[in-house]
């Protein structure tokens, strides 16, 4: 079993968790890069929530 699906069994069931931990996380890197990178660090967390099952903006809408 791969590190990645560790981390997906234990998450299940907390994925509007995960997904405030990722919103969290891609806020401090904006905040310390000073929105240099917030195209990229935005791809990511996007990415994130599709692994994870987070299908959720920061707003607590759906993620189109």
């Amino acid at each position: 079993m791969s590190a990645l699906d560790k981390i997906k069994k234990m998450l299940k069931g907390h994925e509007d968790q995960a997904g405030k931990g990722i919103d969290k996380a891609g806020d401090m890197v904006d905040d310390r890069t000073k929105g240099k990178y917030s195209g990229q660090v935005d791809t990511a967390q996007d990415k994130l929530r599709q692994q994870f099952g987070s299908e959720r903006d920061q707003d607590g809408r759906p993620h189109s």
